[in-house]
């Protein structure tokens, strides 16, 4: 099975890795590359055609090994796509003709009874299809923004829905298809190696076309195959977390330009790339942040496929489908519209969308309805592990479930869960979930009490239950203030910073900094006090006292100092000032104070007699 599967992967890499630069000589000798505009990423020049040499090396792979005769459905389809692909890159095409093609295309592979087979209903399961493989088409050529976004999540897809067609490949018409994946694999790598930043050539939508449609069509089974798996929760899922991240950007990007009255079909910096790169990551780290969770979805996808039932893959991969979900609305928050792009759509329905999009209060609310079920199920499993054990006691499970769900979500309501900022969520917001837990939890129990006498019920699951819904609304309502504090320390550039004073106020300076979104890059504390050399604070070292910085400024590794202290001694304040001046060294010192905007008298027996706080106001006003 290596061999056969190798042998056209390592075949296809080798062609691909001469066939590509002689497609960039090509494409710069005639002119066909993609100029700068500014709805797209990249600032100079860059030969089109890879997509051009990613299909001359499957065709060419395809029929040395046999898959055009054996796949001639699949070969025909992946060559017209690739052909419509190539017209536009030549004399760009209208979307709707684009689209047009796309449907046709995959109405063919229906008409051969290619389909899902998700549903029961064939008319329903044909349309989904359809959606399906028109989706994943156009979400491809959507993702083919940033310079080895696409083939690099291309490789990541096509070896996770690879490893999931071996198993049962062996003398099946999945073998086929399992080799012309290596084929794509090794194509898409060969090009890879020429399109990681900076990019020498683009794929073009020819090889983002070919891509999408390749990996629809794989995921297809005809009408009369038997398929490998019957459990319809490993059929669905897998593909759909193989391909999350796709699936993913595709819909951030059609849902924020429907909200904002843009065109889906419009070019714009607004993917999720993009907005990495917004909030200071660097286009390098953006695009492995990508991969990675392209690999995370591929792993889970591969695991729901080939352990089915298992629970702990089930909790995982849920998970994971609400970080996504929370992981899109933080990045749905960065702001990537200019004032003027920001127009009202002429449909009546935005304004209604519009309103919705700053009331996230139902999503709040559908987000924890979800988490207190999946916590509940996940208390069960852990108190019965055993599969017998847990089907013994699954009817408890299904009649308490409303009484959790209702008591759960009144309690969180009355406690004030749903009055918090996530972006401020704290020690205290913490309080407050745990009131809500402890309350939903217990009037739970006294209800299960009152109506069932406690019977064939577990105490332990009530405990396990609470504990594990503590931390996960915890972790969501943090979340925004975790990825937000992640990504600015990302972020920092430019110049080199240590801030004098590692207490209280050396914080606030650090939150400071990070909140500013200024060019700097903290290097770390400088304080006087030895017994704080060497510990961190927030993250951050303390380099040591007076000698350190005096070492620093020598070695010409700091730009600028921050003094957060107040106690510093006139003199050390003015040993620092000629140190800097010395080394070229900028001296700051960051004030945090209050200002009187309005004198009042403060005296007790003036304040015993003060006029009423109306009439007051009123006389500040004029």
């Amino acid at each position: 099975m290596v061999t056969t599967i190798g042998a056209p992967f390592a075949l296809a890499l080798a062609l691909s890795l001469v066939v590509i630069p002689l497609c960039r000589i090509l494409a710069l000798r005639f002119g066909f590359v993609a100029r700068p505009r500014e709805d797209r990423w990249h600032q100079r020049q860059v030969a089109l055609f890879g997509g051009v040499g990613i299909a001359a090396v499957f065709f060419a792979c395809a029929f040395i090994f046999g898959i055009a005769r054996e796949l001639p459905l699949f070969t025909i389809t992946l060559a017209l796509i690739f052909g419509v692909g190539l017209v536009d890159d030549i004399v760009s095409l209208k979307p709707s003709t684009k689209l047009i093609a796309q449907i046709a295309l995959a109405s063919v592979l229906l008409f051969f009874d290619y389909r899902l087979n998700w549903l029961e209903s064939t008319t329903l399961d044909l349309l989904l299809s359809l959606v399906w493989i028109v989706g994943l088409t156009n979400a491809f050529n959507l993702i083919d923004n940033m310079d080895g976004l696409c083939a690099g999540v291309a490789m990541i897809v096509g070896a996770a829905l690879l490893v999931d067609l071996l198993p049962g490949a062996a003398g099946t018409h999945a073998l086929a298809e399992a080799r012309s994946l290596a084929i794509l694999l090794g194509a898409t790598g060969g090009f890879l190696v020429y399109n990681l930043h900076p990019a020498s050539i683009f794929m073009g939508d020819s090889g983002s076309l070919l891509l999408g449609f390749s990996f629809a069509a794989v995921t297809l089974s005809a009408g009369h195959q038997t398929p490998i798996r019957s459990d319809i929760l490993s059929i669905v899922a897998a593909p759909a977390l193989v391909l999350l991240f796709p699936i993913f950007d595709t819909t951030l990007v059609t849902l924020s330009r429907w909200f904002w009255g843009r065109r889906a079909s419009q070019g714009g910096r607004d993917h999720s790339s993009h907005r990495l790169v917004a909030i200071g990551l660097s286009e390098r780290r953006a695009v492995v942040l990508l991969w990675l969770l392209a690999a995370v979805g591929g792993l889970l996808g591969i695991g729901v496929s080939n352990l089915g039932q298992n629970w702990p893959v089930l909790l995982a991969a849920s998970a994971f489908l609400i970080g996504m979900i929370l992981f899109a609305a933080y990045l749905a928050g960065i702001r990537v519209y200019d004032d003027d792009e920001m127009r009202v759509k002429r449909n009546t329905l935005t304004p209604i969308v519009i309103e919705f999009m700053h009331k996230r209060r139902v999503a709040e609310v559908i987000l924890d309805l979800c988490l207190v079920v999946l916590c509940y199920y996940a208390a069960y499993r852990l108190r019965f592990e055993d599969p017998v054990d847990f089907m013994m006691n699954f009817a408890t499970f299904t009649r308490s479930l409303p009484v959790i769900v209702a008591a759960q979500m009144i309690a969180f309501f009355a406690v004030g869960v749903y009055r918090g900022v996530w972006r401020h969520f704290g020690m205290l917001d913490t309080l407050v979930v745990a009131r809500g837990v402890f309350f939903g939890a217990a009037t739970a129990l006294l209800v299960i009490l009152g109506v069932y006498r406690f019977f064939a019920y577990s105490r332990t699951v009530f405990a396990i239950y609470a504990v594990l819904l503590l931390i996960a609304v915890t972790l969501s309502r943090a979340s925004f203030r975790l990825v937000g504090e992640f990504m600015q320390r990302q972020r920092q550039s430019g110049r080199r910073v240590v801030i004098y004073g590692a207490g209280d106020d050396g914080g606030l300076v650090i939150r400071e900094i990070l909140s500013s979104g200024g060019d700097v890059k903290i290097a770390g504390f400088i304080d006087d006090d030895p017994r704080k050399a060497g510990v961190r604070v927030m993250g951050y070292p303390v380099l040591g006292g007076y000698s350190a910085l005096t070492l620093l400024m020598t070695a010409s590794s700091i730009d600028a100092i921050v003094i957060s202290s107040h106690a510093l001694s006139p003199e050390r304040l003015n040993n620092l000032s000629v140190l800097c001046a010395e080394h070229h060294v900028q001296l700051t010192r960051l004030r945090i104070g209050l200002e009187s905007l309005v004198e009042v008298d403060i005296d007790p027996a003036a304040k015993s007699s003060q006029k009423p706080p109306q009439r007051h106001l009123r006389q500040i006003g004029s």
